[in-house]
C-alpha cells in the first residue's frame, strides 16, 4: 500500500534498528539517501527536461513571460533580423544555484521560432549553452548560465527561466543555511502548506539537494523517485477523541510495518506526560515524538518554573521530554522539534545542546529573495552590453548538450 501522510511530517520508511544514532535518517530510506548523493556528488549529470512536464506549448507562444519579451522577438521576426548574442545569467548573494536544469529545460523546449505553416522549428541545436550544475556554490555576480545565439530563437523565455532559477536558488539556499546549523542532525522539509501546491515539486527537488533528507510530499519528492514523509497528526488524534495513544495505536498497527513512526505530542499540552504514554504504548513501533507546542502557550510540563517558563518549543522543553523519556526507560525514543524554527534558532538549540535529533522547518524556508538577472553582453562577437554589465567570463561553466 502507497503511503502520502501529508500533513505534519516526520518520519517514514522503516529502519530495522532502533538505535538513536544509526547513521541513516529519519525520513528517507538507503535508496533515497544513495541516489540524493550521487545528485550531489555526480554533477554531470542534469535532469531531463521531461521530469518538469512543461506546458511547451505555452512557453513557446510566450503565455508566461513578460510581454515585452514577446514583442521583441515577434518584431526581430518580422524585420528578419538575427542578432547573435551572448546572454549572461548573475545574481548577486553567496548563494547555491538552484533552478539551473529546470532553466535548461525551458530553453530546449521553448527556444525556437514558428514555420510558415504553423508548426515549430526548434532552436535548441542553434544555440551554445554552457551553465554551471545544481547545487553549485555560487558568489555575487558570478556568471552561471550563457546562451549564445539568434536572440529571437529564445527572447520570450527570459522570464521563465530567470523565475525557475531565482525561486529554487532562493529555496536551496535556505535550507542549506538549517542544514548547516543543526550540525548533522535532519532536517524535514514541511513548507508545503505555506504556498501554492503548484511549487512543490521544484521546492522539493531544491531541499533534497540541498540536505533535507525529508519532504512532506510525493509531489516534492517526486523528480528523485521518493516519497512524502509523515507522523500521526493533530486532526487524527482529534478524531480519535482527542486520544493521542489511541490514534497512535491505530496508526501503528497499520504502518508501523513499512515506516517510521512518530507522534506528535503537544495535542494536551502536556508533552512529558503524552510523550512517556505514547512511548509505553507502542514500544518498538515507536521511532520518535515530535514538540509542537503552540508559541502562546507554555506546556504544563515547565509549569513549575512559572513567569520564567518559555513558551512554545523550547530548549527546556527538549531537555525534559528527554528526561522523562530516558527515566521511563525509553532512551531510543527520538525528539522532533518544529514550530517556528529558522537557521538562527536551531543553531541557538545547537549551541545548547538541546537534545534533539531533527528538526521540522517550514514557512521560513520560503522567505527571501535570490533574483537573477540577464544581460546581452556581446552581439555579433563584439561587446555590447548595458554600462556595468560587461561580460563576466566563468571558466568553472559548462557546454550543455
Amino acid at each position: 500500500m502507497r503511503t502520502s501522510l501529508l500533513v505534519r511530517a516526520a518520519a517514514v520508511s522503516r529502519q530495522t534498528s532502533t538505535a538513536r544514532d544509526r547513521p541513516r535518517c529519519a525520513g528517507v530510506t538507503a535508496g533515497d539517501e544513495r541516489r540524493r548523493q550521487a545528485a550531489v556528488n555526480a554533477p554531470s549529470r542534469r535532469l531531463d527536461p521531461a521530469v518538469f512536464n512543461l506546458p511547451v506549448g505555452r512557453l513557446r507562444a510566450g503565455y508566461y513571460s513578460d510581454a515585452y519579451f514577446n514583442f521583441a522577438k515577434e518584431l526581430l521576426e518580422a524585420e528578419d533580423r538575427h542578432p547573435r548574442v551572448l546572454m549572461q545569467v548573475f545574481q548577486k548573494h553567496d548563494s547555491l544555484l538552484g533552478g539551473i536544469d529546470e532553466a535548461i529545460a525551458v530553453l530546449k523546449v521553448g527556444a525556437g521560432r514558428t514555420a510558415p505553416d504553423g508548426g515549430w522549428l526548434a532552436g535548441w541545436d542553434e544555440l551554445a549553452v554552457h551553465a554551471l550544475y545544481e547545487g553549485d556554490e555560487i558568489a555575487p555576480r558570478e556568471t552561471v548560465l550563457t546562451i549564445e545565439g539568434d536572440y529571437a530563437l529564445f527572447a520570450h523565455l527570459e522570464t521563465v527561466y530567470l523565475g525557475a532559477l531565482a525561486r529554487r536558488s532562493r529555496v536551496m539556499r535556505n535550507v542549506r543555511a538549517v542544514v548547516d546549523a543543526a550540525r548533522g542532525k535532519q532536517i524535514l522539509f514541511f513548507p508545503a502548506r505555506h504556498d501554492h501546491w503548484l511549487v512543490q515539486t521544484g521546492d522539493g527537488w531544491s531541499a533534497h539537494v540541498a540536505g533535507a533528507i525529508g519532504v512532506s510530499t510525493d509531489a516534492q519528492a517526486s523528480w528523485w523517485g521518493g516519497r512524502g514523509v509523515g507522523t500521526v497528526p493533530h486532526a487524527l488524534i482529534a478524531a480519535y477523541g482527542g486520544d493521542t495513544v489511541a490514534a497512535a495505536r491505530a496508526f501503528a498497527g497499520r504502518y508501523a510495518a513499512e515506516m517510521n513512526v512518530t507522534v506528535l505530542v503537544d495535542f494536551d499540552n502536556d508533552s512529558l506526560r503524552t510523550a512517556v504514554d505514547v512511548a509505553d504504548a507502542l514500544g518498538v513501533d515507536l521511532w520518535g515524538v515530535r514538540l509542537d507546542t503552540s508559541e502562546s502557550l507554555v506546556d504544563r510540563g515547565l509549569a513549575d518554573l512559572g513567569d520564567a517558563a518559555p513558551r512554545g518549543v523550547s530548549i527546556e522543553l527538549a531537555r525534559r521530554v528527554r528526561a522523562a523519556l530516558d527515566d521511563a526507560g525509553h532512551p531510543t525514543t527520538r525528539i522532533v522539534a518544529s514550530g517556528g524554527f529558522d537557521a538562527a534558532r536551531i543553531a541557538a538549540f545547537e549551541e545548547a545542546g538541546a537534545p534533539v535529533d531533527a528538526y521540522g522547518v517550514g514557512s521560513s524556508l520560503l522567505r527571501g529573495a535570490n533574483d537573477f538577472t540577464a544581460d546581452v553582453v556581446s552581439v555579433d562577437g563584439r561587446p555590447l552590453a548595458k554600462v556595468g554589465r560587461e561580460e563576466r567570463p566563468n571558466p568553472r561553466l559548462q557546454r550543455v548538450v
